[in-house]
Formats: structure tokens, C-alpha cells, sequence
């Protein structure tokens, strides 16, 4: 386990409307404010398509990533991410997990990565900013797998 204090910085409110696309509409919410980490310790509200980590399968190597994804439609949706810098592309690094219940099988649920999601009528959310250290999500392991860790922090001098 690796672990870090963290020292927060501004915390907003986002109110998405239906048919925004999910995670562009955050992605480009966090360039405008130039943020570059965080956290996001809830959101929820209803998807009208959400695109998730998933099989139908049988899984080849259970302790392998999977990659492959499921589309389900006309969900209610409740999650939390940690956004980090991927290094290597130099670009937000979102890592949001939902619970969605669909409408239409009696609420039944899933729950995986969110890979993209279009709202339906609304998604609230609260994100708080984390000013330091610097959160990064390099690829790590056999499987290269978007993994977070800490930048260290400077080292102070004697005072």
C-alpha cells in the first residue's frame, strides 16, 4: 500500500444536463479550471447509455484485466473517482466506477469502470481539487494497467 497526506484546494458543484457527453463534459470542465487532480467522492443520477468494463463471458485469466466492454442502457447511476495525470499521455487520467441499476430489469445492477456515459436529464457531482503532492496514474505491471501514485515531495532544508 502506498499512502500520502493530501492538501485540498477548491471544491465545486457540477450540474450535467441530459444528453452531455459524461466524461468529456468533466475532462473539459477541468482544463477550463486547470485542474490536473482530484477527487470526486460521489455523483449520481440517470445515464441514458453507459459504456462499462464487462463480459458476457467467462473470464480467460481471472487475474488479468479485463478490457472488454458492456453497453447498457437507461440506468440510475451512483459512483466516485480519483483524477490523476497519465505521464504517458501527458493528458487527465479519470478513474470513475459506477453502480447503475437499469430501469427496465427491476433496477438490476452492475458495477464497473464507467468508460463513457451519456446523461439523461441530470448528473450531480462534487469534485474537490487535490493541490498536492502531484497524483500521477502511470502504467504499471505485466499488464500495464493505469495505476495511481504519488510524486514525492520536496525535500525542506533545515529551518
Amino acid at each position: 500500500m502506498r499512502h500520502t497526506e493530501l492538501t485540498m484546494g477548491r471544491s465545486f458543484a457540477l450540474a450535467f444536463d441530459d444528453g452531455d457527453d459524461f466524461v468529456a463534459e468533466l475532462t473539459g470542465f477541468c482544463a477550463e479550471m486547470g485542474i490536473r487532480q482530484a477527487i470526486i467522492p460521489m455523483f449520481l443520477g440517470g445515464f441514458r447509455q453507459v459504456t462499462l468494463v464487462g463480459t458476457n463471458g467467462p473470464l480467460e485469466d481471472p487475474e488479468a484485466p479485463v478490457w472488454e466492454q458492456t453497453v447498457l442502457h437507461t440506468v440510475e447511476a451512483v459512483g466516485s473517482a480519483t483524477l490523476a495525470w497519465s505521464p504517458e499521455n501527458d493528458v487527465l487520467a479519470p478513474h470513475i466506477h459506477v453502480a447503475v441499476g437499469r430501469k427496465d430489469l427491476a433496477a438490476a445492477g452492475s458495477v464497473s469502470h464507467l468508460l463513457r456515459a451519456e446523461v439523461q436529464f441530470i448528473q450531480e457531482m462534487f469534485l474537490q481539487e487535490v493541490l498536492s503532492p502531484r497524483m500521477l496514474r502511470p502504467l504499471c505491471g505485466p499488464h500495464a494497467v493505469p495505476t495511481l501514485s504519488f510524486a514525492p515531495l520536496p525535500e525542506t532544508g533545515p529551518l
